[in-house]
């Protein structure tokens, strides 16, 4: 596998522009600055200093989009999806240590 490949595989890797990644998520590109203030995640910056958002990250926003449109405030549900994530991690390494 080449280097661009691995690249294109690797859900963290920062492919998107906030512009392109607003789009995806339908959502304004604030929304996206408020997740990153929230703590939701930090985007990487490009050398030119803009943002850029993995595919695991723009999973993490698409969540947060779907919990605000539901009513629930940006800082509930950035900790929510954050609390969710720390379980499922956790529940993943209770589960390798039980069968290793």
């Amino acid at each position: 596998m080449t280097q661009s490949d691995d690249m294109l595989d690797d859900e963290d890797y920062p492919a998107y522009t906030m512009g392109r990644a607003a789009e995806i998520i339908g959502c304004s590109q604030d929304f996206l600055r408020r997740l990153g203030d929230a703590k939701l995640f930090d985007p990487q910056r490009s050398s030119g200093g803009h943002r850029r958002y993995s595919r695991y990250q723009l999973r993490l926003a698409a969540r947060a989009r779907e919990m605000c449109d539901q009513g629930t405030d940006i800082a509930s549900a950035c900790r929510i999806i954050i609390l969710e994530d720390q379980l499922e991690e956790a529940l993943r390494r209770n589960e390798r240590y039980q069968q290793g």
